[in-house]
């Protein structure tokens, strides 16, 4: 798995650890997300290769709050984020008005 400072203890309420200095994103996050994405065979090949040109202060920021210190496993993590998005959102919106307005919800 990739090399984090997820196992430092992060402040509650998402502030920065003065100890730490960082937000991380939390061990557990992590690695729920990398199995779920190993699960959902989207880490079964690595052949693909992406590159781009991003802000230093980008990259810097984002391996602040996540603890990530490689920009390989940072990138996945964030790719893998994103293609296990679960769209509660647009799901929610979409069932808007379809709920039986007879409905007894008990309060």
């Amino acid at each position: 798995m990739a090399k984090t400072s997820a196992s430092k203890p992060a402040a509650r309420g998402g502030k920065p650890d003065a100890k730490v200095g960082l937000v991380a994103v939390g061990k557990a996050r992590f690695e729920a997300v990398m199995q779920a994405a190993q699960r959902s065979g989207l880490l079964s090949e690595k052949s693909g290769r992406i590159g781009g040109r991003v802000s230093p202060a980008l990259i810097e920021q984002a391996k602040q709050q996540t603890g990530i210190e490689a920009d390989t496993d940072l990138i996945e993590f964030a790719l893998a984020t994103v293609a296990l998005e679960d769209n509660f959102a647009a799901t929610f919106r979409k069932s808007r008005g379809k709920v039986d307005p007879e409905l007894k919800l008990g309060f």
